[in-house]
């Protein structure tokens, strides 16, 4: 057997010294080309790198491939949020809400530095198709169905409890609101730590590898035609099952199975603003029913700045081609101005915005986007490809354990309990985020990064801070008054398999997100770091960097 991905190679090269990311990414795609799987899975965002991690935990010999980044589509454009749905209740999906509290409970255990506890606060006034007793009664049930076991329970508030927890809201018509907690997450990270963790129980995982065909045998799929969108070339990849997990595109791979194959989901799009914190003065998270048209949105705090979102909207467009219209802009910012009367904010105020596909089920879908079922969907082909469509961040891991349990009776093999509701994500493995912290304090001399680290890394975080001592410029911030360091874009191209300005920047980072430049100036310093590892010279830097110009200008331009 040939490749990176096995434990025991792993151990062998890292007493033999590590072989650098140009060395393991050849061994990657030799593997890919030279083993026999169990389980090819196509699509590398949160569901596909769940149902990767399960299978390898499980002891399939797996490969993922992605065609661009891990979390480049959906997952790395939600509301970071892990939340247990309390949306849901009001279209009566009470199985959805039971499962969500359930996983929000699990990960907050699994990947306590990226999901992390978040206090909400739900006002309420008058007029408001929600009035107080039905937010009270709506929350009884939320922490009924996640068996009282949620962070905190809830807590009804008069009016001067709600403004003492958020001094700068509207008090017109303030009637009084409710606080409850939910959690929050970085999506991106979330989705490589599982890609990680898939890699290090024994799966080869590549990104920008993109699926060109499937290839069958003896009337079944048996495989794909990867291109290696680094080096340009294709390798066959073999495998007795094929998972289709891609998400948006997921109609896309269909289609290479069975080419008269129908639709299976519609997209609905999703829009996020980023604004200054100070701006709007929100304490922690608010859930708000939008002035326009009444549908829950949220005020959400970022790391840095204010998010705003997000629309619920059915939608035509592709994944690639996805953008935030100024309309919907201005539909957030009304929101916002209206519940923070202080704010004012104008289109001039947005540092970002950006915008995701919801792949819901086309079955289930109903007249509603914002009610339609973010249930999933499991189907397998008449040639034995296992597609999955639908779901939500909260519930990717047992999603993705469905799915296994699928692929294990396709390959007829005695079935084997799922791993991953116990074994923790990589960077998981501590017993106190506090604990953590004060010791990267101790290391690091600021707060500020010993927070930023721990939340980002978990206890990975030393791995990221050591090698500034040995080069003091990697301990500088890669752009002023950001957390983001210099030693993060070398440890992404060196351990978390960033191969692009884009990986690192938009998903490994989220300097892109919380920059009016969307990044530009940033990758100026990334280029430098990134090419002296990977090894460009100087005409695959300004490659790079035009490259990073167009993936911006198509992820964050507002279109009119």
């Amino acid at each position: 057997m040939t490749g990176v991905p096995t434990r025991d190679m792993r151990a062998k090269a890292s007493r033999e010294g590590p072989p650098g990311p140009l060395v393991e990414r050849a061994r990657t795609i030799e593997a890919l080309g030279t083993q026999r799987f169990d389980v090819l899975v196509i699509g590398g965002g949160i569901t596909g790198v769940g149902v990767a991690r399960d299978a390898a935990l499980r002891g399939l010999r797996t490969a993922l491939v992605e065609r661009d980044d891990f979390a480049s589509g959906t997952s790395s454009r939600s509301s970071r949020l892990v939340h247990g749905g309390l949306r849901y209740l009001e279209h009566g999906h009470l199985h959805l809400v039971f499962e969500s509290s359930l996983e929000r409970r699990r990960l907050l255990e699994l990947a306590p530095h990226l999901v992390r506890p978040l206090e909400f606060t739900w006002p309420v006034y008058s007029g408001s198709r929600v009035p107080r007793w039905k937010l009270g009664a709506g929350l009884f049930l939320y922490d009924l169905l996640a068996l009282f076991r949620n962070v905190a329970p809830h807590r009804r508030l008069d009016p001067d409890e709600v403004l003492a927890l958020e001094p700068r809201l509207r008090t017109d018509g303030l009637t009084g609101g409710a606080r409850y907690y939910d959690a929050a997450t970085d999506d991106a990270r979330l989705t490589l730590a599982t890609a990680l963790g898939a890699r290090e129980a024994g799966a080869v995982v590549a990104n920008h590898a993109g699926v060109r065909r499937l290839t069958t045998s003896r009337g079944r799929t048996d495989g794909a035609i990867v291109a290696d969108n680094i080096r340009g070339e294709e390798v066959a990849v073999r495998a007795r099952v094929v998972v289709n997990a891609a998400g948006p595109w997921s109609d896309e791979i269909r289609r290479l199975d069975e080419p008269a194959a129908g639709a299976t989901l519609r997209g609905t799009k999703g829009v996020h603003v980023t604004v200054p914190r100070d701006r709007v003065g929100n304490n922690a998270a608010l859930t708000l029913l939008s002035p326009i048209d009444g549908r829950v949105m949220f005020v959400l705090p970022g790391e840095t700045h204010t998010i705003v979102g997000t629309t619920d909207t059915e939608t035509d467009a592709t994944p690639d081609d996805v953008r935030a219209s100024r309309a919907d802009v201005a539909y957030l910012l009304e929101a916002a101005n209206y519940f923070f009367p202080a704010a004012r904010l104008t289109a001039e105020d947005v540092v970002c915005a950006w915008a995701g596909i919801r792949p819901l089920v086309a079955g289930r879908f109903g007249t509603d986007a914002a009610g339609a079922s973010r249930e999933h969907e499991i189907t397998v082909s008449d040639r034995g490809v296992v597609s999955v469509a639908g779901g939500k961040l909260t519930t990717y891991r047992a999603m993705s354990a469905e799915v296994v349990d699928v692929v294990m009776k396709e390959l007829e093999q005695t079935e084997r309990r799922s791993e991953t509701a116990r074994v923790a994500l990589p960077g998981g493995d501590f017993d106190s985020l506090e604990l953590e912290t004060e010791r990267a304090l101790r290391a690091t001399g600021t707060m500020e990064r010993a927070e930023h680290l721990v939340h980002a890394y978990g206890s990975r975080w030393r791995g990221v801070w050591e090698p500034t001592r040995g080069d003091a410029s990697l301990a500088e911030p890669v752009v002023s008054g950001l957390p983001y360091l210099r030693a993060e874009l070398a440890y992404g191209v060196c351990e978390e398999l960033a191969l692009t300005l884009t990986d690192l920047l938009v998903r490994r980072t989220k300097i892109a997100f919380e920059t009016r430049d969307h990044g530009r100036a940033a990758a100026e310093t990334a280029v430098e770091i990134a090419g002296s590892l990977l090894r460009w010279d100087a005409s695959a830097r300004e490659a790079a960097l035009a490259a990073y110009g167009r993936d911006s200008a198509r992820l964050f331009k507002i279109d009119d």
